[in-house]
């Protein structure tokens, strides 16, 4: 019994430490530590891969910058949506999804709204009606719209003072009480040129008013925007409305100024000449 034990582990120590079992287990412990291996390299891989990241505010950057850097944060620009605003060039982010100090995994695609490069525009035809309309009232509604109103100069007008009787834009008439060019468009931002009524600054041709009646002749001086002045008879001033014009002041002329006083002087009797 004793022999066949130590025979037995003779054997087994030959065996170990015969080449053959050597390779064997060379290539067992190294498939070991190929998996242990190839087992941390995938946990390393999956633990960045999954690895949550800071993600960077893109709003007022225009939107090429703002690709190139998210490319090299290892992550992606989608334009989602464009607008205009009116001062701002185009191409600048104003609005990111998801929203900058996010946490987000690598090759996150970032949606972004960017500002437009041409402006947004609105046809004449779209516009409130101006043509004789108070240009306060139409100027706050036009700011709604974000165009501007300038005043470049006035008219007389016998209606209402500060209403609007043309519209400019670009130097091109596009209001008048002609009408309207439906089909302009004016960009956002733009501004139109206004002329407005006034009361003052106008003037008329001067009728001559001599054989008339006093009646007819104010009727004339008052209905053609002038004031009646003085009403004189043999050289003194009166009241009365009766009687024939045989001279007035200012003399009758091509054009005078509107507000201008129309002095009369009347006969009771109308002139030879005049009938």
């Amino acid at each position: 019994m004793v022999n066949e034990s130590k025979f037995s582990l003779k054997e087994l120590i030959r065996f170990i430490v015969s080449k053959v079992f050597l390779k064997h287990f060379s290539l067992i412990v190294a498939f070991y530590v190929l998996i242990v291996v190839l087992l941390l390299f995938w946990l390393s891989f999956y633990t960045n891969h999954g690895q949550k990241l800071i993600l960077p505010d893109y709003n007022g950057m225009h939107v090429e910058k703002a690709i190139i850097d998210a490319e090299n944060h290892h992550f992606k620009i989608i334009i989602d949506d464009s607008t205009h605003i009116v001062g701002k060039p185009g191409g600048l982010i104003i609005s990111q999804n998801p929203k900058p100090g996010s946490k987000v995994k690598e090759n996150r695609k970032i949606y972004v709204n960017v500002t437009k490069y041409n402006p947004d525009k609105i046809k004449v035809a779209d516009l409130p009606s101006l043509y004789g309309r108070n240009f306060n009232t139409k100027k706050r509604e036009l700011e709604i719209l974000k165009i501007k109103s300038k005043i470049i100069g006035y008219e007389y007008d016998k209606g209402e003072p500060n209403y609007i009787l043309k519209v400019f834009y670009n130097g091109e008439p596009i209001v008048t009480k002609e009408g309207k060019k439906n089909d302009v468009e004016i960009n956002k931002g733009g501004t139109l040129e206004f002329i407005l009524s006034r009361k003052s600054g106008g003037t008329i041709d001067l009728p001559n008013f001599r054989c008339m009646t006093a009646e007819q002749a104010i009727f004339l001086i008052e209905s053609r925007n002038l004031k009646l002045g003085a009403l004189r008879k043999n050289g003194q001033i009166v009241s009365t409305h009766t009687g024939f014009v045989i001279k007035q002041s200012p003399a009758a002329s091509n054009k005078i100024p509107m507000g201008t006083n129309i002095d009369l002087e009347l006969s009771d009797v109308l002139p030879d000449d005049c009938k």
